[in-house]
């Protein structure tokens, strides 16, 4: 099996799974529990805390772990837009959200909030110039993603702070960081973030599980009510199996820095082998996050040439998993052609994908094309 699908899930590694079979089996206490096995519960999720603010370069107490990242961005979305109602009700966000963020916004707009979109170029690109001409007096949040999850583009979140304060506007600056998580260094405190969204699928870690840095003295309305969990920003037993296996996946991640060395050279290796193959077009830019790569096979249709990719046990995607198919609205935001679009694929890398992995997936493409457009 060849696997090129990161950006949708990842595959657990041993340490997770390790760690989840004995939150199961062994320390499967109510974390919330005052006797001796609820303690050893609630150790491991103060451990699996710990681990995610060291690879943020926060306190434990900024770290607050939600069901994923679309949980996450809701709860940075409504939590920020309704606590700061009062100083204004202007939103700024990207066409090329997750939409976990754009539906969360779209709701917000319809609740009476102002939201400006800002649009991509061709290769999912959003200038700073955007970001500093749309932030506003009055603008009360700023929500974007650090790498785009179909395209690899990195947004200009430096930039966005810096106008927030050069502008004097009361916004909170929310990160959703769940493609970026594991494969660039992220310091929100250094870079003036006040929200970020991380999850634990994308970094082989469990489903179900994710987490949102929220910076010291910011306050969020909360969405869901109860006991006294997370602070009483996200009540709730708290899934300590999962949380747990997260936290094992971010002590085991490796080096960042020579892993995405390694990556963009899988990356590179891949892009000249699709040069050589006629109606093939990468949407995905030179300057992207090495682990994702986005591209067009015209005239196959994407769903077509996925089934023929996977009947050869080779998997990929045809965009954003959340999208079930749809035609993405990424790539209609990037202006691209139609067909472009309805035979777009996404390749995504992990750390455990080799050179053979790109060479198989490039010679099954063009295995694809010759048999699917003469058939």
């Amino acid at each position: 099996m060849i696997y090129l699908d990161n950006s949708s899930t990842t595959q657990p590694c041993a340490e997770t799974v390790e760690k989840v079979t004995e939150l199961l089996t062994k320390t499967w206490g109510n974390p919330s529990s005052l006797h001796s096995l609820g303690l050893a519960a609630e150790q491991e999720v103060a451990r699996a805390r710990r681990a995610v603010a060291r690879a943020l370069g926060c306190t434990p107490e900024e770290i607050f772990f939600t069901s994923g990242g679309t949980e996450a961005d809701n709860l940075a979305l409504f939590g920020a837009a309704y606590a700061r109602k009062k100083r204004g009700s202007h939103i700024v966000t990207t066409r090329i959200e997750h939409p976990a963020v754009l539906h969360t916004a779209e709701a917000l707009e319809r609740e009476g909030f102002t939201v400006t979109w800002l649009s991509p170029d061709g290769q999912g690109r959003i200038s700073p110039a955007q970001v500093r001409e749309a932030i506003r007096p009055d603008t009360i949040l700023v929500s974007m993603m650090a790498v785009n999850n179909e395209v690899g583009s990195l947004l200009p979140v430096a930039e966005a702070a810096r106008a927030i304060a050069a502008k004097k506007a009361p916004a909170l600056l929310h990160v959703d960081a769940v493609q970026a998580f594991g494969k660039i260094a992220l310091r929100p405190l250094r870079d003036h973030i006040d929200l970020m969204t991380v999850s634990a699928h994308k970094i082989h870690g469990p489903k179900g599980v994710g987490a949102l840095f929220v910076k010291k003295g910011v306050r969020l309305a909360p969405r869901v009510f109860g006991g006294g969990q997370e602070r009483g920003l996200r009540p709730g037993t708290e899934s300590a199996p999962l949380i747990a296996g997260f936290g094992a996946a971010v002590e085991a991640l490796p080096g960042l820095k020579q892993e995405e060395e390694r990556i963009r050279g899988l990356n590179q290796r891949l892009r000249a082998r699709l040069a050589g193959i006629p109606g093939v077009s990468v949407h995905s830019g030179e300057d992207a996050l090495p682990y994702i790569l986005s591209l067009s096979a015209c005239p196959v249709r994407a769903e077509t040439m996925l089934h023929f990719l996977a009947a050869r046990d080779i998997f990929v995607s045809t965009g954003s998993a959340c999208a079930k198919g749809k035609a993405s609205h990424v790539l209609a935001a990037m202006g691209l052609p139609r067909e472009e679009i309805a035979s777009s694929l996404r390749v995504s890398f992990s750390r455990w994908n080799t050179e053979e992995d790109v060479d198989a997936f490039a010679a099954a493409l063009q295995e694809g094309l010759n048999s699917l457009c003469s058939s």
